[in-house]
């Protein structure tokens, strides 16, 4: 059966008083341009209608690619799917001959799928927009969890699980949609008319793979795709693509040889981040999870209040209005849980009140006098520049609760010596230690995955530094200028390294870069005249001259 052209649709819609059949009653919401409003896919575009007597909004699915078996599949399913009351799920009526389009096609009455308009927008575009904010992707995780888990213990499966199928409403909930691949038992014995996206389904699946576990490989992946985001974002950075989450194809094919997977390992310190883990290796194994409770997929709910806080350290001018002030002139929150602002007169050693969570962005920024802190265990975030250009500053003890420390926390921080990162910290951010001239020791916990760009630049007295083996990438300038450090070794977990890395570092004579460095940035080492002969040889064999060559303009 030949449909019509999309543009052949619209026209249609455009008047669908008289082309619709049992359905004339809908009317088209109409989008900025005065078109309806409409989305595309490969097969098929959907329009949005209203009920102008109820004011309820549907999906209407017009079709345009054949596909074998369709009217009867979604008989099946809307059977399948009519008492089912779940958030999870919209129900589904397929119309034969109901809207009548001007085409050149033979026939000129078409079939339409009628659905409930879900608000909201594609999974895909909210991790775009979110994937940075650690507690929406970590409530993303969970909720994604729970609706897998749920999906399981259905007789039926979706078929082709990926983000751009997944909804998510204005409230967080999600909600499946696209059912063109969905098994329904009625369906058993039959083949699927589809066997998924490359990227979200398992490499060994065919058409024959067609009853309820089809949906079990995709969620393992997806499941740990979005814990392991939530826990680095910049993991979603490095091996991410418009198109998929952390996943593709290949790396299902070659797990031994997949980047993704060995990056993964620096995140086995997270009990939730382990399950997922085993859950995806034994699905890639079987192809399927019914051999075990698919509860599995639940972890723990995230503490919202607890990760807003972690992660928002500004403030508002309301704040400051309300702000206690200490006998020090310090002011803080209302509530105690912020540390807003420090008078830049402050000296000698001042000690964060208990009960603080935040210390906000810029807080002790420009205290020239200020030579010590004492920071209690309450504290869970250090803001953006909180101690900038503090250059009396020589003593800081972070606690184990501080899990965020913002970019330029310690910038120009010049009689800071010696610094012990928690454990609880993940990345080292952008211009974090940048110019902390007297530095010359510092411990990265086996927790980081990440050193920000500049982190450790201008760092001149730190003469070693050991990463852990948890750390995937070393972005931009990150020990750029380090003039005293003679020695650096790379471990096999990192991936990438960025543009200017080490450029400076003029008293670096020996440097140790794993197979698993694929990506060194030009200008790498630049004028580090100290490196062996033979060792720069090797280094311009695997990445080029360009690691030695002068940069136009360096980023500091």
């Amino acid at each position: 059966m030949q449909y019509p052209l999309i543009s052949e649709y619209v026209k249609a819609i455009q008047d669908a008083g008289d082309n619709l059949e049992q359905l004339a009653h809908l009317t088209p919401v109409l989008d900025d341009h005065g078109e309806p409003y409409r989305s595309s896919g490969a097969f098929a575009v959907v329009f949005k209608m209203q009920d102008k007597r109820t004011g309820k909004y549907y999906a209407l699915k017009c079709f345009t690619e054949e596909q074998q078996g369709r009217a009867e599949a979604y008989r099946q399913i809307a059977d399948e799917l009519d008492l089912l009351d779940s958030p999870c799920i919209t129900s589904v009526k397929y119309m034969e001959k109901e809207l009548f389009v001007d085409s050149q096609c033979e026939e000129d009455e078409f079939p339409v799928l009628l659905m409930d308009w879900v608000e909201g927008e594609t999974m895909e575009a909210y991790i775009a927009a979110n994937y940075q904010n650690q507690s929406a992707m970590s409530m993303l995780c969970y909720r994604f969890g729970k609706m897998a888990a749920w999906l399981r213990t259905q007789s039926f499966s979706h078929g082709d699980i990926k983000p751009d199928n997944i909804i998510v409403r204005p409230d967080g909930s999600l909600t499946l949609v696209d059912y063109d691949g969905m098994f329904v038992p009625s369906m058993k014995g039959s083949q699927s008319p589809t066997i998924g996206t490359r990227d979200f389904s398992h490499p060994l699946r065919t058409v024959d793979d067609f009853d309820e576990t089809i949906d079990d490989f995709s969620l393992a992946s997806i499941a740990l795709s979005l814990k392991a985001i939530s826990m680095n974002s910049t993991l979603l950075d490095t091996y991410g693509a418009s198109d998929r989450l952390l996943f593709s194809e290949n790396d299902y094919r070659n797990p031994s040889n997949s980047k993704v997977i060995s990056a993964l390992q620096g995140l086995m310190c997270n009990k939730d981040f382990c399950t997922l883990y085993s859950l995806f290796m034994l699905a890639l194994a079987r192809k399927d999870l019914s051999a075990c409770s698919f509860r599995l997929f639940i972890g723990e709910k995230p503490n919202i209040n607890s990760l807003f806080e972690d992660l928002s350290t500004d403030f508002t001018e309301e704040e400051l209005e309300e702000a206690f002030v200490d006998e020090w002139g310090v002011k803080y929150s209302k509530d105690g849980r912020k540390l807003l602002k420090v008078p830049e007169e402050l000296d000698g050693t001042y000690s964060v009140k208990k009960g603080t969570k935040i210390i906000c962005d810029s807080a002790f920024c420009c205290c020239g006098f200020l030579s010590s802190v004492v920071i209690p265990d309450s504290v869970t975030s250090i803001g953006y520049n909180a101690f900038y250009d503090c250059r009396s500053l020589s003593n800081i003890i972070f606690p184990n609760s501080v899990t965020n420390i913002g970019g330029g926390a310690f910038w120009l921080c010049c009689l800071l010596t010696s610094i012990v990162i928690p454990n609880s910290v993940v990345s080292i951010e952008e211009y974090t230690f940048m110019d902390c001239c007297s530095l010359l020791n510092i411990v990265i916990p086996d927790s980081v995955t990440s050193i920000g760009e500049c982190a450790f630049s201008g760092c001149s007295s730190l003469t070693s530094i050991i990463i852990p083996n948890s750390v995937v990438s070393i972005e931009m300038s990150a020990f750029a200028d380090c003039t005293s450090l003679s020695k650096i070794v790379i471990p096999d977990s990192v991936t990438s390294i960025g543009g200017s890395a080490f450029a400076g570092c003029s008293s670096l004579g020996e440097v140790v870069i794993p197979e698993s460095v694929t990506s060194l940035g030009d200008h790498a080492f630049y004028e580090c005249d100290n490196l062996p002969y033979n060792l720069k040889q090797e280094l311009i064999s695997r990445f080029g001259y360009e690691l030695f060559l002068s940069p136009y303009q360096l980023p500091f």
